[in-house]
C-alpha cells in the first residue's frame, strides 16, 4: 500500500478522527523519526510531552492525550493495539515468494490448493497436501503425508519433517525446524541406543514461530502446540511438549521433553522448562527464569540473580555458597534459646 487517506484509516480502525481526513499517510513511525505524511503513536501518556516536538502528520492516542497533540490525531481506547493494526493495513512486508518455481521439486502425489506459491529449490515430498493461498519460501523442505493449512506461510529453508500437521494462518520464518527426532535413548551398559520418534508435530491455527525454532516430533504421542500461539527465535521445544492455546514465548527458551504449558501463558526469554511436569493457565514466568517444579496457580515467577557490579556480586556469591553452614549455626543457637527458654 502506497498510502491511505486518513479518514479512510480511522474507519478501517474504528477510530474518531480529529483533524485534516484528506491527510496522505504513507508509513509509520517513532514519534522521535516521524516525519510529513507519516503517523505514529502514543501508548504512555508520561511521553505525552514529545508531541509538542513530533513531525508526524497524525498521532494515536486515548481521549486523554488529545489536548497535548498539535496535530491530527485518530482517538483510541487502546493505542498500542491499534497501532498493530495499523502496521497490517499499511505492511510493505514482501510474500515469501509468488508462483511456483520451475526448479522447485514436487511429487505427484501432493496435493496443492488454489493459488499456492513454492520458490526455487524447495522440496514438496509424496503426499503432501498444501491448503489454499499456502506460501513455501525457497529452499524449503516439506516431507512426507504432512499437511499444511490454508493461508500459511513459510519463509526461506524451513525443514518440516514427515506427517506434520500445520493448521491455517500460520507463520513459520527461515531456518526454523519442524519434526525432527527428539532427544530420546537408552543406555546399554555405556551405551546409547536411539528411540525413534514415532510421534509427530500437530501445530494448530494462526501459529507464529521465529526464526531458527526447533520443534522436536513425539516419542510416542505428539509435540501439540495450540492456537494462537507465538514462539520467538532460537527456542528448543522437546518431544511430547504441549503449549495452550495463545501462550507467548520469548526467544531462547528451552523447554525439556513431556512438559505441559496451559493457556495464556508469557515465558520470559532465555527460560529453561523442566520436563514431565505442568504449569497451568496464566502464569507469566519472567525472563532467564528457571522453572524445576510444577506451577498450579496462575500469577508471575521469577528466578536467578539480576546483574550486579562484580564486587557486590562476588559477596553475593559468597553468602549463597556459605548458605548450608549459616543455615546449621542458626539452627544451633535455635536449639540453645530453646533450652534456655524450657
Amino acid at each position: 500500500m502506497s498510502s491511505i487517506r486518513l479518514a479512510d484509516l480511522a474507519q478501517q480502525l474504528d477510530a474518531e478522527l480529529h483533524g485534516d481526513g484528506d491527510l496522505a499517510i504513507s508509513g509509520i513511525a517513532s514519534m522521535q523519526s516521524a516525519r510529513t505524511g507519516q503517523i505514529t503513536f502514543l501508548s504512555n501518556s508520561r511521553y505525552r510531552e514529545q508531541l509538542a516536538q513530533c513531525q508526524a502528520s497524525a498521532v494515536v492516542l486515548t481521549e486523554a492525550d488529545l489536548e497535548w497533540c498539535h496535530s491530527a490525531a485518530l482517538v483510541v481506547k487502546n493505542p498500542y493495539l491499534t497501532y498493530a493494526r495499523m502496521a497490517q493495513l499499511l505492511d510493505t512486508t514482501p510474500q515469501p515468494v509468488q508462483n511456483i518455481a520451475p526448479s522447485a521439486v514436487i511429487d505427484p502425489s501432493a496435493q496443492l490448493g488454489q493459488n499456492v506459491s513454492i520458490g526455487a529449490n524447495a522440496v514438496i515430498e509424496s503426499d503432501v497436501v498444501l491448503g489454499d493461498n499456502v506460501v513455501i519460501g525457497a529452499g524449503c523442505f516439506v516431507g512426507k503425508k504432512t499437511r499444511i493449512g490454508n493461508n500459511s506461510r513459510l519463509w526461506a529453508n524451513v525443514t518440516v519433517y514427515h506427517e506434520i500437521e500445520i493448521g491455517q494462518d500460520c507463520l513459520i520464518q527461515s531456518g526454523t525446524v519442524i519434526g525432527a527426532d527428539g532427544f530420546g535413548y537408552a543406555n546399554d551398559r555405556g551405551n546409547w541406543v536411539k528411540i525413534p520418534q514415532l510421534g509427530a508435530v500437530i501445530i494448530r491455527d494462526r501459529v507464529e514461530i521465529g526464526a531458527c525454532t526447533t520443534i522436536d516430533r513425539g516419542a510416542l504421542d505428539n509435540t501439540l502446540i495450540g492456537n494462537g500461539v507465538i514462539i520467538d527465535n532460537q527456542c528448543q521445544i522437546a518431544h511430547n511438549v504441549v503449549i495452550g492455546d495463545n501462550t507467548a514465548v520469548a526467544g531462547g527458551v528451552i523447554m525439556a521433553g513431556s512438559l505441559k504449558i496451559g493457556r495464556y501463558c508469557m515465558i520470559g526469554g532465555a527460560s529453561v522448562i523442566n520436563g514431565h511436569m505442568e504449569i497451568c493457565d496464566k502464569v507469566t514466568v519472567t525472563g532467564m527464569g528457571m522453572v524445576m517444579r510444577p506451577i498450579t496457580e496462575p500469577g508471575v515467577y521469577s528466578s536467578g540473580i539480576p546483574l550486579q557490579p562484580n564486587k557486590t556480586w562476588r559477596k553475593t556469591a559468597a553468602l549463597v555458597m556459605n548458605i548450608d553452614d549459616m543455615s546449621k549455626r542458626l539452627k544451633a543457637i535455635e536449639r540453645k534459646v530453646g533450652k534456655k527458654d524450657d
